[in-house]
């Protein structure tokens, strides 16, 4: 319609005799083809509008108000996936219940619970030894000492780096004496004694020990690369060595335990001395040992010794039940005892 227009005002100034020069021929046919443009592009929103009004079963101004109203409840639903989001819910409808501290704040670890939790016991025994009686137990005792010997070249007086590798090892033997012993539990169908738990429960609580640790002691790259390869190397070789004989593996874990007893009391002394900053505990020490909020470093480490000794201690009687010539189910497992 508009071209028609376009061309009937053109030739009525032709047909008046109007001499038109070639320079407003071209500025009339630049204008009109504009004019034609902006019709075309006017005609083609106006018959689209009219389309969607006339296939819409609903007045326009309910339509604006429909509109919104999705733009809205799209926003809400969004916002409110994004809120679940964080709480992994799953086609299964698994989902986390609310757990809160006792000051009714949220808790917010997902390792561990607020029943997993518990004040170490520090009125144990430090200082007690377990005395090599016999080959075995002389072979066990020289093992670890030789053990002992490229962690004390290599971390020196590192205790922070020391006591990270350390418990990277010391988490192994728990968990694959529990595995063991689970296999054996199935094949044999017979109780372990409450055993499997004990030494699962001793290798989740050296993991903690190593979950705390990181925060404290940030590792470097090559440090991560040694405990790959000693990992690799130790959980291979004590499967096989429990396989074997079950005495020596928690002998050997039991004179470990001892090792790591005086490197946590050598850490203390350099604390102590202020050789190392007694910095702020890491949040996941507090609540997992239900330290107080003002706790420091020192105390973080005085209950990780403490639990050592208690490792060390289960460890050196599970042998001892071997060599009483027993299995663990016939001997009560000390449950609870970190």
């Amino acid at each position: 319609m508009n071209r028609f227009i376009v061309r009937s005002v053109m030739q009525n100034h032709l047909s008046n005799g109007r001499s038109i020069s070639n320079g407003h021929v071209c500025s009339s046919a630049i204008v009109g083809r504009s004019l034609e443009l902006s019709g075309q592009h006017n005609v083609v929103m106006l018959v689209r509008f009219e389309w969607r009004r006339m296939m819409s079963s609903t007045p326009a101004s309910v339509e604006k108000v429909s509109s919104g109203r999705e733009e809205k409840m799209e926003n809400s639903v969004t916002e409110e996936t994004k809120g679940k989001d964080s709480s992994a819910l799953s086609y299964w409808g698994i989902s986390r219940p609310k757990i809160t501290r006792a000051d009714g704040t949220d808790w917010p670890w997902n390792c561990f619970m607020p029943w997993e939790t518990y004040s170490a016991e520090l009125s144990i025994d430090l200082k007690k030894r377990h005395v090599p009686k016999n080959f075995v137990d002389k072979f066990a005792f020289r093992i670890v000492k030789l053990l002992r010997l490229p962690t004390d070249i290599f971390f020196q007086r590192r205790y922070g780096s020391r006591a990270m590798m350390l418990e990277t090892v010391a988490a192994v033997p728990g968990m694959v004496g529990g595995m063991l012993l689970h296999l054996k539990s199935l094949r044999k169908f017979q109780q372990s004694g409450g055993w499997i738990k004990a030494l699962l429960e001793e290798a989740e609580n050296e993991r903690m020990h190593l979950m705390t640790m990181v925060e404290l002691v940030k590792p470097k790259w090559y440090e991560r690369l040694l405990v790959l390869t000693v990992q690799g190397v130790f959980f291979n070789a004590f499967f096989v060595l429990y396989m074997l004989s079950p005495k020596l593996a928690h002998r050997i874990v039991g004179y470990l335990e001892e090792e790591a007893i005086h490197s946590y009391t050598e850490y203390l002394k350099d604390i102590e001395s202020g050789a190392i900053e007694n910095v702020a505990a890491p949040a996941i020490a507090i609540d997992y040992w239900r330290l107080p909020k003002d706790a420091r470093l020192k105390e973080v480490i005085t209950v990780i010794r403490a639990d050592e000794a208690h490792h060390r201690d289960v460890n050196h009687f599970a042998s001892d039940i071997h060599f009483a010539g027993k299995e663990l189910k016939d001997a009560p497992a000390p449950l609870g005892y970190h």
